[in-house]
């Protein structure tokens, strides 16, 4: 693997984190990261997603007119996003009813819509494919962080797995929307640390 091809693979994973970095798909990360699981599960819906979408849109960016790509191009993710929410309702019916209305809001996910415009539609398949493994990465440990913080400080668990007892206090208010950005500042204010941003 080439210099190029490792960048494109490695740097959705901290660098350019869509979450921590970039900021991008916050609706789904505060909304469905009550938990560990819903926070990997939604991560890897959405790596699938775009994978797929990248690996289309590259394939077929030369033959899509201008005036109509954008269309295209959700109508590609649209696609995905179907099976995968299919999938997930026939195999996960659990997960699915815990992350609701955020499967199909993947259409319109800024990570997939960002990701398709900058780079799949300039660049060839395998790039493209290895832009979305990568942001794929990032994304689904950026939402199982989150979730791990947020049901480890809010009730005591971990994937479902409790380690304290039913009479130690946790801290609710990770459940809860507001601790949804307490506890994503804290994890930004970390990365940034990590990466050397002053």
């Amino acid at each position: 693997m080439n210099k190029t091809s490792l960048n494109n693979l490695t740097r959705g994973i901290l660098r350019e984190n869509p979450i921590f970095v970039m900021l991008l798909g916050m609706c789904p990360t505060l909304g469905v990261s009550t938990s560990a699981a819903n926070g990997l599960g939604m991560g890897l819906a959405t790596a699938f997603v775009l994978m797929m979408s990248n690996i289309g849109i590259s394939a077929v960016k030369n033959i899509i007119p201008d005036i109509i790509r954008i269309p295209s191009f959700i109508v590609i993710i649209a696609s995905f996003v179907s099976v995968i929410e299919m999938l997930m309702q026939a195999y996960l019916p659990q997960l699915y009813s815990a992350l609701g209305i955020y499967i199909p809001l993947i259409v319109v996910n800024c990570i997939i819509l960002g990701r398709a415009e900058a780079f799949a539609s300039k660049n060839n398949i395998w790039q493209s494919f290895l832009d979305a493994v990568g942001m794929g990465i990032g994304f689904t440990l950026a939402l199982t962080l989150l979730g791990s913080v947020r049901e480890i400080l809010g009730n005591g668990s971990w994937f479902g797995w409790s380690f304290v007892g039913e009479d130690t206090p946790t801290m609710l208010l990770f459940i809860m929307p507001p601790g949804a950005f307490l506890a994503l500042a804290g994890i930004i204010i970390v990365v940034n640390k990590l990466r050397g941003v002053k």
